[in-house]
């Protein structure tokens, strides 16, 4: 009796060492249980960051205001627009008198976010628009896009990114040639599937070419934001992982640099 009382506690001892381990070593790697990664899906913010317009002078800008050797500490005044890296545009942006930035529902910032493939039709079409059929290839393959989604487009245009005259691939007349999103394609995601959002890995949903941006007017005007300058899809499953949208809360703001992170499952 007294052996099987020995090697029952012997059991329940290493049970609960086994399950310490197992909790230690999640803590450790700090990612939520069910989430296996987490993928950065923003751009390093800094003067090289690609713009849509060409400025002659950098339009972020830093300041140092205190050194750790004078001060005891380091900080810094950062000067930079709205739109600019990874991006939000808010419904503002286009629409006087819908949300600002600050204004977004919490609950509309973390969303079931379903990955777009087209950058092998990019690759021959740099002014391609992503259509409705590509919606539809893409749920036959997935099923229906999650209601209340972020729905993120994957061009592969994210590796211009170090060489702003690759990222805006502008002609000789300045017409910069990007892909973006076909307006049926955004009509049929937020009436369709009512996506709380949508994105892109170029620096418009409109595509290069567009000269009255007729997606962001639409978009916008039904209160669903934008999501521009998107890094990192292509490390991103079609479907499953979630994203966490963490703009900064700039009180009447049409929009704001945002870190993305996907908690892929």
């Amino acid at each position: 009796m007294k052996f099987r009382t020995l090697v029952t506690g012997y059991i329940l001892a290493l049970a609960l060492l086994l399950f310490a381990q197992q909790r230690h070593s999640e803590a450790a790697q700090g990612t939520p249980a069910g989430i296996h990664a987490v993928v950065d899906l923003t751009h390093t913010l800094d003067a090289g960051n690609p713009t849509f317009e060409v400025n002659a002078k950098p339009v972020f800008r830093t300041r140092t205001v205190a050194t750790i050797q004078k001060d005891h500490y380091f900080a810094r005044e950062v000067s930079l627009p709205e739109h600019f890296g990874t991006h939000l545009d808010a419904p503002a942006h286009f629409i006087s008198g819908l949300w600002t930035v600050d204004q977004i529902p919490a609950e509309r910032l973390v969303a079931a976010m379903a990955v777009i493939d087209v950058s092998a039709k990019v690759k021959t079409d740099p002014d391609y628009q992503f259509s409705v059929q590509d919606i539809a290839d893409w749920e036959h393959a997935h099923g229906h896009i999650p209601q209340g989604a972020v729905v993120m487009l994957h061009t592969g245009w994210d590796t211009r990114w170090s060489s702003s005259k690759a990222y805006r691939n502008a002609d000789a007349e300045g017409v910069m040639h990007f892909p973006g999103y076909s307006l049926d394609a955004a009509k049929f995601l937020v009436e369709g599937r009512q996506v709380v959002g949508i994105g892109i890995d170029t620096l418009s949903i409109d595509n290069g070419r567009s000269p009255n941006f007729p997606v962001h007017q639409y978009v916008l005007a039904h209160s669903t934001y934008q999501l521009e300058n998107v890094a990192n899809l292509g490390q991103v499953p079609a479907q499953g992982a979630l994203v966490v949208v963490a703009p900064m809360k700039l009180a009447g703001g049409s929009g704001s640099p945002v870190r993305l992170l996907a908690l892929v499952k």
